[in-house]
């Protein structure tokens, strides 16, 4: 009877000792498949990330490039080349259309929730279209009355207003190399007030003071307008969309851009501008086709950097799109210098080396906020593995 009991005891040790081996086994292979998982999704998130900051990069360039070429050929209208930053939109609508079939986790868990109402999302759209539009707006005449490699250092301003914008929406810290940064750009914009008129600019009067000074005045407000709406998409995404997926990005661009449109159709026919588009055609200088095809170009790229701005805001930031969109700095002078044979004087290269010091100051920034979250994530990591110890070594009783 006794050793009966003994080999039932033993018996239940052994079980006992099995649950344990097990429960740590399952504990391990979980937290084995956990970190697979999220070295997956890290990686996927930093190449969707690097694959949206080209787009912009390139896309951006060539935008800005081609209005250049369309005011250097006869191009005239600042109106028009507006248009062609926002009007290019019901190219998406097949793509939205694929994305409204795909169904997620978000989709079911969004559902569950109260979403806000179609007119918070109408106001929401009318005011960040008719920010767009006045933006573009702005950017257009910059641009008549600069050459292109002087408006896009001066565009470089926009990081720092966003800087400041972000701090005042999004609660974003001014740390003291993101404070460094803003004054860098600061001053690479300031320097441009003193540099020598030429005339590389596609319009003949802007050899003048007065033309410079306005397109420098219109530029800079351009940049601050377009921050504004950077910062203002990011608070919208994050206290406004329930979905934070490519389809909501999507939709912003096409309701921005349809209500920024429509701002400047009626700026377009109410300016008279409408009247000589088709003599400004017949006059263009590499004739009626490739006229077309600039500004269809034209609207094609800036859809498309705009598609990868958004997605860099959805993913990280306005702050970090906006970095993105400096590292154009040295790129586009550079081009405008190949391209349309503008002269890069001293104060321009002085101007372009400030931008880029301040660019750096920012991405170091954004490098120690990335070191700082691994050390969090892996302190997280290793107290976690404790407690499936701790569970384990007391889970069997």
């Amino acid at each position: 009877m006794g050793e009966t009991q003994e080999k039932q005891h033993h018996i239940s040790f052994e079980e006992e000792a099995n649950k344990g081996a097990d429960y740590m086994a399952n504990s391990s292979n979980s937290t084995i498949s956990q970190s697979l998982t999220s070295w997956r999704a890290k990686y996927k998130r930093w190449l969707e990330i690097g694959f949206n900051s080209l787009l912009v990069l390139i896309c951006l360039a060539a935008a800005t490039l081609l209005g250049e070429l369309y005011y250097k050929e006869g191009g005239k209208s600042t109106w028009m080349n507006s248009l062609v930053q926002t009007g290019g939109f019901p190219v998406l609508f097949p793509i939205l259309f694929l994305k409204k079939r795909e169904e997620t986790q978000d989709d079911n868990n969004a559902r569950n929730n109260k979403n806000p109402s179609i007119w918070m999302f109408l106001s929401v759209y009318v005011f960040v279209g008719l920010l767009l539009g006045g933006s573009c707006m702005l950017n257009a005449v910059g641009l008549l009355h600069l050459p292109v490699s002087t408006f896009s250092l001066i565009s470089a301003s926009q990081l720092g207003f966003n800087a400041l914008f972000s701090f005042f929406l999004n609660s974003q810290k001014i740390t003291t190399y993101i404070a460094n940064s803003i004054i860098l750009l600061t001053i690479s914009s300031i320097l441009l007030v003193f540099q020598p008129i030429d005339s590389s600019s596609g319009n003949g009067e802007s050899s003048k003071g007065k033309s410079y000074t306005i397109g420098f005045i219109c530029t800079l407000f351009g940049s601050a307008g377009m921050a504004l709406l950077l910062s203002t998409t990011e608070r919208i995404f994050r206290k406004i969309m329930k979905k934070r997926t490519m389809k909501e990005v999507m939709n912003v661009v096409i309701w921005q851009s349809f209500f920024a449109t429509c701002a400047i159709l009626i700026g377009l026919f109410a300016s008279g501008e409408w009247k000589w588009m088709k003599s400004e055609m017949q006059e263009y200088m590499l004739g009626k086709v490739s006229y077309v095809m600039t500004l269809v170009w034209t609207a094609l790229c800036w859809q498309i950097y705009t598609i990868g701005l958004l997605s860099l805001i959805m993913k990280v930031s306005a702050l970090f799109a906006n970095v993105i969109t400096t590292l154009s700095v040295p790129l586009i002078p550079v081009l405008a210098v190949i391209i349309f044979d503008e002269k890069m004087s001293g104060v321009k290269a002085v101007s372009m080396i400030l931008a880029l010091w301040g660019f750096l100051s920012y991405g170091y920034q954004q490098y120690l906020d990335e070191l700082k979250l691994k050390a969090e994530k892996s302190v997280e990591k290793e107290e976690s593995e404790v407690s499936l110890v701790e569970r384990g070594l007391s889970g069997p009783t």
